[in-house]
C-alpha cells in the first residue's frame, strides 16, 4: 500500500530556540516536540534526577510505605506477584531486591499467560497465604481485580496493588492502591509503567527507612520495563529511560551483562537496543510458558548461572519468533478474507496466546487500523488488541465490556477473553461500529519531520540527533524527507533480505552516504533513475559516521502534501 507523506507543521517556537543558540536542525525538532523555551529545551536534553515529581504525591504511597517498612523492621513475609511481561518482571525485580535489602522475607511469582491469564487472580492471593506472608503487592495488574482482592481479605493479607492500568470501576476492596489513574490522585504524571511506579514506591520506601538510595541499580531495572512497555517517553519516563540507559553502560549485575551478550548489544546503549533486543527475550519466556526465568535471571548473581538462563531465554526468542512468523501470514490471510474492515479482527485454535499481541501490532502498523487477534482454546478466546494513534481501542470496546469474559487495556492496547460462539457476532458489530469512522482515522500515511539535504546528513547532525535520545513512544525517532537521490554503487544484500547501498544527491557534488534498509533485499532491486526516501539517520554502529535507515522509497515526483 502506497503511503502519503505528510510534512509536520513546525511551530514558530523553532525560530526562538535557534535564536537562543540551539543548531536549526535541533531547534526544529525539539519545537515539533512541543518545546518551547530555552529553559524547557534545556530540560528535556539534560534528563535528570530533579525532574523527577516527589513520590509522595502518588496517592497511597504513603500508606504504603508505612506497611512494608513495618513488615521490613519485623522481618516478616512479603509476597510479590508480577505481570509476565518485560514491565511485571523488572518491577518485581526490583521490589524484591529492594525489600530483602531491607529485611524483609521475599516471595515471588509471575503470573501465568496461559493457565490463568492476565492480571491478579484469587489463586495468587491463595499461594501467598500458604507461603506465610503478612502482605501480597501486585506489580502491573490488580486495579480491576476484585475477586482477588477479596479472596486476599477473607485469607487476611492485606493487599498493595502497584499498576498504571485504567481503572474500570471501583477500586479493589481492602487494598492500598498506588496507580496515577485512580479517582482522587493528583500526581502531576499520568504515564508511569508498572516498573517506574515501583522505582517511586521503592525509592520513597529507602528514604523511609534512611538508606541509602542505590539510584542507578533502581534506575537501570526500572527503564527496562518503561521503555519495553512502550510507556511514552516524556516528563518521567523520559528521565526514567535516560538515566537508566546510561546506568546500563556501567552495570554490575551477571544477569543483565549475561543478557547483553546473548542480544548481541554493547554500550552505549539505546532505547531501541531495549526494545526490540533485550525486551523481547526477557518477554519470551512468559509468552511461551512461564516468566521465572526471565525474573531469576534479573536477580541472579552467579555469572555461570546467569549465562544459562540467557541462553535459554535467547532460545525462548527464537521460538517466539518462527512463531510469529507463521501467525503473521495466517492472520494477514484470515483479514483480508474479511474484506479488510475499519477494525480487524481474526481468531484461530491453531495461534499461540502468547504470540498475539506482537502479531496485531504488526498488522496494526501494516494496514492502519486497530487490529484484534484471539487464539481459540475450546470455549474461551484470549487475545489482544493494537490500535493506531487515531484510534483510542479501550474506549471504543468499552461498550462491549460486559459481554467479555475479560477486558483491560488503554488507547493503544488491550487484551480480552471471549467466549469462542460470541466472535462472530462481537466481529460483525465491531465492524458496523467502526465503519462510521471518518476516512482519514485510517489514512495510510506517513508523518515525517524534516526535509533534508543529503549533504547535511554527517557527525554535526549525528550529535544532535543522539541528544534527542532516549527515543520511542511519545518522542519518535525523527523521520526525514531526502531526495532527488540516486545510487553512487551496487546494492548489497546481506543477512535475511537486507540491503545496503550508496546515495548521491542527484545532480549536486558531493560524497555518497551509505543507507541501509531492513528487509529492503528485493525492493531495491530495480531502483527508478532519481527518487525520494524517507529514512532515519543513525550511528553506524559497526564503520562509524552517519547513515540512513530506509522507511519508504519513491520514484521522484510522487504525490505528496
Amino acid at each position: 500500500m502506497a503511503l502519503r507523506w505528510v510534512a509536520a507543521r513546525l511551530p514558530p517556537a523553532a525560530r526562538e530556540l535557534h535564536a537562543a543558540g540551539h543548531p536549526r536542525r535541533l531547534a526544529e525538532l525539539l519545537a515539533l516536540r512541543g518545546v518551547e523555551s530555552d529553559a524547557q529545551a534545556a530540560a528535556f536534553l539534560a534528563p535528570s534526577r530533579e525532574q523527577l515529581h516527589p513520590a509522595r504525591e502518588l496517592l497511597g504511597l504513603d500508606e504504603a510505605v508505612t506497611r512494608l517498612a513495618d513488615l521490613c523492621a519485623r522481618h516478616r513475609g512479603v509476597a510479590i506477584l508480577g505481570d509476565y511481561d518485560v514491565d511485571g518482571i523488572s518491577g518485581t525485580a526490583l521490589l524484591a531486591a529492594v525489600l530483602r535489602s531491607a529485611g524483609a522475607r521475599v516471595e515471588t511469582q509471575i503470573g501465568r499467560r496461559h493457565e490463568e491469564g492476565y492480571g491478579f487472580h484469587p489463586v495468587h492471593a491463595r499461594r501467598a497465604a500458604e507461603q506465610g506472608v503478612e502482605l501480597l503487592v501486585t506489580v502491573d495488574c490488580g486495579t480491576n481485580s476484585l475477586a482477588a482482592a477479596e479472596e486476599a481479605a477473607r485469607l487476611g493479607l492485606a493487599l498493595v496493588v502497584v499498576d498504571h492500568h485504567i481503572p474500570e470501576g471501583a477500586p479493589p476492596p481492602g487494598a492500598v492502591l498506588i496507580n496515577p489513574r485512580q479517582a482522587g490522585c493528583r500526581y502531576p504524571f499520568r504515564e508511569l509503567s508498572g516498573a517506574g511506579l515501583v522505582f517511586k514506591l521503592a525509592v520513597a520506601l529507602l528514604e523511609h527507612l534512611g538508606r541509602e538510595v542505590p539510584w542507578q541499580a533502581l534506575l537501570r531495572i526500572a527503564c527496562l520495563g518503561t521503555i519495553a512497555d512502550v510507556a511514552p517517553l516524556v516528563g518521567e519516563n523520559r528521565v526514567i529511560a535516560a538515566l537508566g540507559l546510561a546506568a546500563l553502560a556501567s552495570t554490575r549485575s551477571a544477569g543483565l551483562a549475561a543478557l547483553f551478550e546473548e542480544a548481541g548489544v554493547r554500550p552505549p546503549l539505546r532505547a531501541v537496543d531495549v526494545g526490540f533486543r533485550l525486551g523481547p527475550r526477557l518477554n519470551a519466556a512468559g509468552r511461551l510458558g512461564a516468566a521465572e526465568p526471565a525474573l531469576e535471571l534479573l536477580l541472579e548473581r552467579d555469572p555461570a548461572r546467569a549465562r544459562e538462563l540467557a541462553r535459554q531465554l535467547g532460545r525462548a526468542n527464537r521460538e517466539r519468533q518462527e512463531l510469529e512468523a507463521r501467525l503473521l501470514e495466517e492472520a494477514r490471510a484470515a483479514i483480508e478474507s474479511r474484506g479488510r474492515p475499519p477494525i480487524a479482527v481474526a481468531w484461530s485454535g491453531a495461534w499461540h496466546r502468547g504470540v498475539v499481541g506482537i502479531v496485531a501490532a504488526k498488522l496494526a502498523r501494516e494496514l492502519h487500523r486497530p487490529v484484534l487477534l484471539l487464539a481459540v482454546d475450546g470455549d474461551l478466546a484470549t487475545g489482544s488488541g493494537r490500535s493506531v494513534a487515531a484510534v483510542h481501542l479501550h474506549d471504543f470496546l468499552a461498550p462491549w465490556a460486559a459481554r467479555l469474559e475479560r477486558f483491560g487495556g488503554h488507547a493503544q492496547a488491550v487484551g480480552l477473553t471471549a467466549r469462542t460462539a460470541s466472535l462472530d457476532a462481537l466481529a460483525r458489530e465491531w465492524e458496523s461500529a467502526a465503519a462510521a469512522w471518518p476516512a482519514e482515522l485510517l489514512e495510510a500515511s506517513r508523518h515525517y519531520d524534516l526535509e533534508l539535504e543529503l549533504s547535511e546528513v554527517g557527525a554535526g547532525l549525528l550529535a544532535d540527533l543522539e541528544r534527542m535520545e532516549p527515543c520511542g513512544a511519545g518522542n519518535e525517532e525523527p523521520l526525514f524527507r531526502l531526495g532527488p537521490l540516486t545510487t553512487a554503487g551496487p546494492v548489497r544484500r546481506f543477512g535475511n533480505g537486507h540491503a545496503s547501498l550508496p546515495l548521491v544527491a542527484s545532480g549536486a557534488e558531493g560524497p555518497a552516504v551509505d543507507a541501509v534498509g531492513w528487509g529492503w533485499a528485493e525492493r531495491l532491486d530495480a531502483l527508478p533513475a532519481s527518487f525520494e526516501v524517507l529514512a532515519r539517520v543513525e550511528r553506524d554502529r559497526w564503520r562509524g559516521g552517519a547513515r540512513l535507515r530506509l522507511e519508504d522509497l519513491r520514484p521522484l515526483g510522487g504525490s505528496a502534501n
